[in-house]
């Protein structure tokens, strides 16, 4: 019997997006970094007879609390305390100019800000966090009148901040007091690396080898992102010009010895390599300071080549024999455990009648892998070597101005303006009605704007409904809770429970909206404002609608200018990688920086992209057709891995690679994006 079928009706991405949450275990440390933070400064506060500096100190931690996300220590520092500065710079220009300008003067001056904060948002995820906390301790500054000067509030702000700051370098973290204390997932992040590149290398040939090849470029961007900071200790290591090494016979396990350069995979033995320092040369500058830390960052540049190998190996489409994989394991394993790799297997011998024609692409890319992986070997050994250059992204004040005055920089900046200084307006007008009662604050309708207009939290019809529904829950939450709890254990207590939880809920917007609600009610009342859950749900819903109709508006220059510029930067930072890799330099320490860059701009572009796939239909077509420039972007940077591997080992590109790249960027051409070949080629 013939069952007909059923049809389910699919899910708008614009609402599926808002259901969306991200999973992974509870981030206890940071959990218990929340309970120590806003709570007990507010504790202080009230002690100290200063409720109004321990209710700014409560806000800055909160605000700092939320960019809490797990990395490393040396990593928190900017993503926490750019930010932090960010908020006491607009808290002091917020009350200076609320308390010196009447209400048409204020608008204009918050609206000049949120153009410049909007502008500057569009440079990286540290700057968007420092634009959010500018505008909102601005319209916190001019929208919460007080009897204390600018410069002690935004001294109270930075205090809060700067406080779950220091909890965060001191505090200890799972498993850090059994190793070195002063690495906090660093370690982890360099070993999800390896790990990735046996993933990959297990998937080649097979449907999951595309993914896996994404994995692995999170997961370098996640290491490299934790490796860069602040040195742990100051003197540094130079490297002299480069000269070989006596290195330990890594596949067999036996005692020190020098390995000869012979034929590839000639007779019945198997290669030994000549093991040269690839890291050292004139390039190298100073390093890092301790012997662990210079290991670590060695650790992380010899998994570089391992990742170019295993990325030929998926461009080249055959199954690898499964043992290719144990060798980037068991570095993985050392490189958690923090010691030596031991014996590793032995190079994988293609068939004979391969290696009598040349072998396949295949070939060539398990060479570079077993070479790679004598020079992992190496690296584990020496604990030093490593370039800064291969650490650190090659981004200055030039790009951040391109960036903030492109396309995309200035079509946010104008969002941001308008919404900021509208919100501002309108907040003040009512304010003046008495709209709010007898509160003498306005700050929640044009801090509300500021996160609602935030594309990176996500697309905007799913930014207004988690929004939307997460102040309602919180308000009507909040407002049960302060006419049961005692004044003020227990609103001191809650603002603690509050904190406790944002690490948790910073996986949801509607969650972290929520919490958030609670935590602000909360402060306030405990800073001496009566109960307002009512009036809040009146902002948001109307910051709601607001942000929606500003968001459709037309704007000068094309729509979807964010994507636009990070496609253009990936196929900028491909080109530098194609033009590197057909050239007569033989500069690897550059051609992995370039290599790293052209992926990492890749994945930036798709997360754009995907986010603006999820927007309302209306704002979703302009940047139909993104998502496949971006495919074959990925096309033409795994090609030209795929050919610096095979020049490596033959000098010369075979009809094969000559033709997807013609391919790759022929079809870039026909989609508007130009990607010139070299004559050569």
């Amino acid at each position: 019997m013939n069952r007909s079928p059923v049809t389910r009706l699919a899910v708008p991405l614009w609402l599926a997006h808002a259901f969306r949450a991200q999973r992974g275990p509870v981030p206890w440390s940071a959990v218990c970094r929340g309970a120590l933070a806003a709570g007990p400064l507010l504790l202080a506060g009230l002690l100290l007879g200063q409720p109004a500096d321990g209710v700014l100190a409560a806000i800055g931690a909160m605000l700092a609390g939320i960019n809490d996300r797990p990395g490393s220590r040396r990593a928190s520092v900017r993503r926490l305390g750019v930010p932090a500065l960010a908020g006491a710079l607009g808290l002091l220009v917020g009350t200076y100019a609320g308390q010196g300008l009447a209400a048409v003067p204020l608008t204009l001056a918050l609206t000049a800000l949120g153009l410049v904060a909007g502008g500057v948002s569009a440079v990286g995820p540290v700057a968007s966090a420092a634009g959010t906390q500018l505008l909102v301790a601005a319209a916190v500054g001019a929208g919460m009148p007080a009897a204390e000067s600018g410069w002690q509030r935004a001294l109270a702000f930075l205090a809060g901040a700067g406080w779950l700051l220091v909890l965060r370098l001191a505090l200890p973290t799972p498993g850090s007091l059994a190793g070195d204390f002063r690495f906090d997932g660093e370690r982890a992040a360099v070993a999800d690396v390896y790990d990735a590149i046996a993933a990959l290398v297990d998937a080649a040939g097979g449907e999951r080898a595309t993914a896996r090849r994404a994995a692995l470029t999170a997961a370098l961007d996640h290491a490299q992102d934790a490796l860069t900071g602040p040195r742990l200790r100051r003197y540094a290591f130079t490297g002299a010009g480069s000269h070989r090494y006596a290195v330990r016979d890594a596949f067999t396990g036996a005692g020190w010895r020098r390995y000869v350069a012979r034929d590839t995979f000639a007779g019945a033995g198997w290669r030994r390599y000549v093991a040269r320092d690839a890291f050292a040369g004139p390039r190298l500058r100073r390093y890092a300071g301790s012997a662990a830390e210079r290991r670590l960052h060695a650790r992380f540049a010899a998994a570089l080549p391992l990742a170019e190998a295993a990325t030929a190996l998926h461009w080249a489409g055959e199954p690898v024999p499964a043992r290719a994989a144990e060798g980037p394991r068991r570095l993985a394993a050392a490189v958690r455990g923090d010691f030596g790799p031991g014996p590793l297997p032995a190079p994988h011998l293609p068939d004979a009648r391969l290696r009598a024609r040349g072998g396949t692409p295949m070939v060539p890319a398990l060479r570079a892998l077993d070479d790679a992986l004598l020079r992992a070997a190496e690296a584990f050994d020496r604990g030093e070597g490593a370039e800064r250059g291969l650490l650190g992204r090659r981004r200055g004040v030039r790009h951040a101005l391109r960036a903030a005055l492109g396309a995309g920089g200035r079509e946010y900046g104008l969002r941001v303006a308008l919404c900021f200084g509208a919100s501002a307006a309108i907040a003040q007008a009512l304010h003046h009605t008495r709209w709010y009662g007898q509160h003498a604050h306005w700050y929640w309708l044009p801090a509300t704007a500021v996160f609602l207009v935030k594309p990176d939290l996500g697309p905007l019809a799913s930014r207004v409904l988690c929004r939307a529904a997460g102040t309602v829950l919180g308000a009507v939450v909040f407002a049960g809770l302060a006419a049961l709890l005692p004044r003020p254990a227990g609103l001191i207590a809650l603002v603690a429970v509050c904190g406790a939880v944002v690490p948790v809920a910073t996986r949801h917007f509607a969650a972290l909206t929520a919490v958030v609600t609670v935590l602000v009610l909360a402060l306030v009342m405990a800073g001496g404002e009566p109960q307002a859950s009512v009036s809040r749900i009146g902002e948001t819903l109307l910051a709601c609608a607001l942000v929606l109709v500003v968001g459709h508006l037309p704007m000068p220059g094309k729509r979807g200018g964010g994507v636009t510029d990070r496609l253009a930067a990936a196929g900028g930072a491909a080109h530098a990688y194609l033009l590197h890799v057909l050239g007569d330099t033989d500069d690897r320490a550059e051609r992995w920086a370039l290599r790293r860059e052209a992926y990492r701009t890749l994945a930036e572009a798709r997360t754009a992209i995907a986010v603006s796939a999820a927007e309302l239909p209306a704002l979703a077509r302009h940047t139909a057709g993104t998502d496949a420039v971006a495919e074959e972007l990925e096309r033409l940077v795994d090609t030209t891995t795929a050919c610096a591997v095979h020049l490596d080992d033959s000098g010369r590109l075979t009809p094969r690679h000559l033709r997807q790249l013609r391919e790759a960027v022929g079809e870039l051409e026909r989609r508007g994006v130009r990607v010139p070949l070299p004559t050569a080629a």
